[in-house]
């Protein structure tokens, strides 16, 4: 697979298999593709070239959910944001409210649900989004370096919540430049390296005995 933006490659002969149910982070040095990979996975991006298929079907999966770098909140409150995705989705009345009191209750935020959500420190927000994503309950979920412009506290709440949507059966995609979170939350790895694919491992296997000198430069620092 890949995508071009007129001249410019983005991605170059990608081909890899995410496992269902797996959490699988994708890293890689600034320009490496990352987002673009997200974004195609997503559906936001159409590959100039190859094809995507999930579950041996080439259409996205139905229940699927992302949450970018940068929340975007509606001007509205934090539990009539959520209630704005579960329209979208055809999802009303008590069966939204009690979507949407049981995820703002998972991310620690059931307090705050008619504040509204522009107001909302920059952590509490990425938390909006992540329970935003967890009352859809989609089947896999992206994540677009859900942390990086959070200070630890958040960093490691948003990580735990992950986790837990996780334990619930969705599949994670994350790309991030952070390779402490790849190590705490990956099952599987995916190494881009100027829009390729450089390396698919296993997470404990790439950061202990990386197969390739491109990857070892990478963890080095190089």
């Amino acid at each position: 697979m890949g995508v071009r933006r007129g001249t410019t490659r983005l991605l170059a002969d990608v081909t890899t298999t995410i496992n269902a149910g797996s959490r699988t982070v994708i890293v890689g040095a600034n320009g490496a593709g990352k987002s673009t990979l997200l974004r195609v996975l997503h559906g936001l991006v159409v590959p100039t070239s190859g094809t995507i298929t999930w579950g041996g079907r080439a259409q996205l999966p139905l229940r699927q959910a992302m949450v970018f770098q940068r929340p975007v909140m509606l001007r509205r409150s934090a539990a009539a944001n959520i209630r704005y995705a579960l329209d979208l989705a055809g999802i009303h009345g008590a069966e939204a409210d009690a979507r949407i009191r049981e995820a703002l209750a998972e991310v620690g935020l059931l307090p705050l649900a008619d504040r509204p959500a522009r107001v909302l420190s920059g952590g509490e927000q990425q938390r909006v989004a992540l329970a935003r994503a967890w009352a859809l309950v989609p089947e896999v979920l992206f994540l677009d370096e859900p942390t990086a412009s959070l200070d630890p506290a958040a960093t490691r709440a948003v990580e735990q919540i992950i986790r837990d949507i996780h334990a619930r059966g969705t599949a994670i995609v994350m790309a991030t430049h952070s390779l402490a979170q790849a190590r705490r939350l990956a099952d599987d790895i995916l190494f881009l390296h100027d829009g390729r694919l450089a390396e698919r491992a296993l997470s404990s296997s790439f950061f202990s005995q990386p197969a390739t000198a491109l990857a070892q430069a990478f963890l080095e620092g190089e």
